[in-house]
């Protein structure tokens, strides 16, 4: 919003105006008014097994046309290479012969899935939806922080964010022209009923989720209601005949793809965790024999994993014969020797993250830890090195935001959403800006006290005081049943991404 000089920038000389003429009082009053609306419709998140209103800042951030461009062709850039790189994970994996990427960095994976090698994706679509986490640093770059094409969640946020924000700052928006973010349930449907089985003419479609316990459920139901689709547990599916079926007052009806939102492990208790209860006992084989269409495809994880996203803009000069829009952040491998060592020497001045870590944990920022955390660390580098890599600590860009009556620069990341249909990857203008709250915290995972912004995409025909358009956008234990199944929701869906915290993360 600011530029060094601290004067506002162009794109926000409307915001900053609209900002100072509402006055610090009246802003209070909105962002109290915004926070209770969100408790009383249970936009909420689960935190230690509480559920919590989601922060929503009351300061939008914007971006403007030029800037949001490149994201956009960097992110489906992005996409299209890690579906490539998928399908030759599970097929002929011309790549490892090639020597674009060891093949023990997959195998050793423990998102790396023997069960669907070979297994031919209905539809032709692995990743229909992608996440992808970024960071802005202090030149203004957009970098990669991470990939998430398993279950990516965030984009109910997305949506709600606006729609609270329509109600709570209308005159902002009449100032401004913003890409509308409620297309997104529209676009999602299509590319699902895109990738249907063939000879289905018109798919029955419905969102799969672990159950109410699962952090993430909010917007499992609110993505099937704006979809107009069945949202299912794995108790409303049976598998018949290598057909996927659900139980409704009529009988069994056919279900052809599934949007599910529930992990890997959990999915398919035949070839997985036979504990579970959150699955469907046969889907793999309905998958295997081309009757259902799972999205995402089962074994994605194996993209998610921080040690093969170092290897993402190898991928995409491989497969694409393009230099990646959006560069990573620097990142060494700590398998590597050379990289480990040089690390090693460096601990206090880097960031640690475990490869298979979400939600923040397991990161150790290096200028923040103690002498006994960073011999720890030290430690466990040494004892699993493919399980670690290292960043720079990037010093995230601040956003100003409304915190004790007050405009105060937080530290923000962005995750944009892309869609795939198989024929287009299209990315959802705006995506969801995470905040760090804390004074000087740089993750930015709401279980770590983050928040989020509304993110405006600007349209090229902007204009200050432009028309408004408003967008309406395995258990142990003498555990029952019941609580088994409590606990397997809670941690079998797809938490809320791997955060942040950019390098720092």
């Amino acid at each position: 919003m600011f530029a060094p000089d601290a004067s506002v920038r162009p794109g926000y000389a409307a915001l900053g105006r609209r900002v100072q003429q509402i006055g610090p009082e009246d802003l209070h009053v909105r962002a109290e008014s915004l926070s209770r609306s969100y408790v009383d419709q249970g936009v909420t998140f689960d935190l230690g097994g509480v559920e919590r209103p989601f922060p929503l800042d009351l300061v939008p951030r914007l971006i403007e046309p030029d800037v949001w461009a490149p994201v956009e062709r960097g992110v489906a850039q992005r996409v299209r290479a890690l579906e490539a790189f998928l399908d030759a994970v599970y097929g002929e994996g011309r790549l490892f012969r090639d020597g674009v990427m060891p093949r023990h960095v997959v195998l050793s994976s423990p998102h790396f899935h023997r069960v669907v090698h070979g297994l031919e994706p209905v539809g032709g679509v692995r990743v229909h939806v992608a996440g992808i986490d970024l960071v802005r640093d202090n030149a203004g770059t957009f970098r990669v922080l991470e990939d998430n094409v398993r279950v990516p969640s965030g984009v109910s946020y997305v949506m709600t964010n606006r729609r609270a924000m329509a109600t709570a700052l209308p005159e902002v928006f009449a100032d401004h022209r913003i890409r509308p973010v409620a297309r997104y349930p529209r676009q999602l449907l299509a590319a699902l009923r895109a990738t249907a089985p063939a000879g289905v003419a018109d798919p029955t479609v419905v969102v799969l989720t672990p159950g109410v316990y699962n952090s993430a459920y909010f917007e499992h139901a609110l993505l099937a209601r704006l979809m107009g689709v069945e949202l299912v547990e794995g108790r409303d599916l049976v598998c018949r005949g290598g057909r996927v079926l659900m139980r409704t007052t009529n009988g069994l009806e056919p279900v052809h793809v599934i949007y599910r939102r529930v992990d890997d492990e959990f999915l398919d208790p035949v070839h997985f965790r036979a504990d579970s209860l959150l699955g469907v006992a046969g889907i793999v084989n309905a998958m295997r024999v081309g009757n259902v269409t799972v999205a995402n495809a089962l074994g994605n994880g194996v993209a998610d994993d921080k040690l093969v996203y170092t290897y993402v803009p190898d991928l995409i000069r491989y497969y694409l014969a393009e230099d990646p829009v959006l560069p990573n952040v620097d990142t060494w491998r700590m398998e590597e020797p050379a990289h480990r060592e040089e690390v090693l020497d460096r601990l206090d001045e880097l960031v640690l993250k475990p490869v298979d870590g979400s939600g923040g944990k397991g990161i150790v920022i290096g200028p923040r830890a103690s002498r006994a955390e960073l011999d720890e660390l030290r430690a466990k580098v040494l004892a699993d090195p493919r399980g670690w890599i290292a960043q720079p600590v990037v010093q995230l860009s601040t956003h100003p935001t409304f915190i004790d009556g007050a405009l105060r620069p937080r530290h923000v990341d962005l995750r944009p959403f892309a869609v795939n249909d198989g024929r287009e990857v299209w990315v959802l203008p705006g995506g969801l800006t995470r905040v760090a709250l804390p004074e000087g915290e740089l993750i930015v995972n709401s279980s770590q006290g983050g928040g989020s912004k509304d993110t405006w995409v600007l349209s090229r025909s902007a204009l200050p005081g432009a028309t408004a358009r408003l967008v309406q956008e395995p258990p142990t234990g003498r555990l029952d049943l019941r609580q088994m199944e409590q606990q397997q929701q809670q941690s079998g869906g797809a938490p809320y991404g791997d955060v942040v915290g950019g390098a720092p993360c």
